[in-house]
């Protein structure tokens, strides 16, 4: 709008250049030279205002540092979002999508892994199991060879992730089951299929909030459980026992049996 008012002058200042070319002449050269102050003047109200207003977009909103600013392309849409991006590596908007994408499969491997470690274990600790310990279980010998048993996960797990893969590119490309018709895929977005065999309380329906909620849980878990495999075998590797066996012994002697005895010579 300051462009447009800088090229065209007032109505009566036109109506007076009309009487003489040579006042035309003048007052334009006034003109140009005697407003740039006042644009200038015009420019900063108009920038300060736009900046508030931005940061008032969401003030509720939770961040992972209080006071923080976050990125502008993390502007708290997507579940978990809490302004984190310190390396950058959403600010491509299709990175940001892979990303997005790659942290679900994670998180939903890693709480699927931290209940194959600590279930078993505390299992086996009551007596009910026995069951080997999370980390020597590749040890073990089982009904085939490891080669043969490594080529079938791979085969499976190959198949799954080229659908899943198809899927981001195509969404909604892969709802029907390939070998059972009549078996649809229920959810609309990437990477949250719904259906009997992934949403078989049917918790992926109602309110866009509510989803966002669940969602949001769901990251959550899924970066502790993260955390938590990481932590297990780092125990494993550093006690040699598992996180069941770490925790009743730090139960029975707090004062000993902590994190610094791992790393004290024996």
């Amino acid at each position: 709008m300051l462009a447009i008012s800088q090229d065209k002058p007032p109505l009566h200042f036109i109506n007076n250049s009309q009487r003489s070319g040579n006042s035309l002449t003048s007052t334009k050269a006034s003109f140009l030279a005697g407003k740039p102050l006042q644009a200038r003047n015009l420019v900063a109200p108009v920038t300060a205002r736009a900046f508030s207003v931005k940061a008032e977009a969401v003030p509720d909103r939770p961040l992972w540092f209080p006071g923080s600013t976050p990125p502008e392309w993390l502007d708290g849409s997507l579940p978990g979002d809490f302004g984190f991006d310190p390396l950058g590596l959403g600010s491509d908007p299709e990175s940001l999508r892979w990303n997005q994408q790659a942290e679900i499969v994670h998180c939903r491997w890693a709480m699927l892994g931290a209940a194959g470690i600590f279930i078993p274990e505390l299992l086996t600790k009551l007596g009910v199991l026995n069951t080997p310990s999370w980390y020597t279980a590749g040890e073990q010998e089982y009904f085939t060879d490891k080669t043969t048993l490594f080529l079938v996960e791979l085969i499976f797990i190959g198949w799954a992730e080229g659908r899943r893969w198809a899927d981001i590119i195509k969404p909604g490309c892969v709802n029907q089951d390939p070998i059972f018709p009549n078996n649809k895929l229920t959810g609309t977005d990437v990477g949250y299929p719904g259906g009997l065999w992934f949403d078989p309380l049917g918790w992926g329906t109602g309110s866009p909030e509510k989803l966002k909620d669940l969602r949001t849980r769901e990251i959550k878990n899924g970066r502790l459980a993260m955390l938590a495999v990481m932590g297990a075998w780092f125990q494993a590797i550093y006690t040699g026992t598992g996180p069941i066996d770490n925790l009743f012994a730090h139960l029975a002697d707090p004062g000993h049996a902590t994190i610094f005895a791992a790393f004290t010579p024996k």
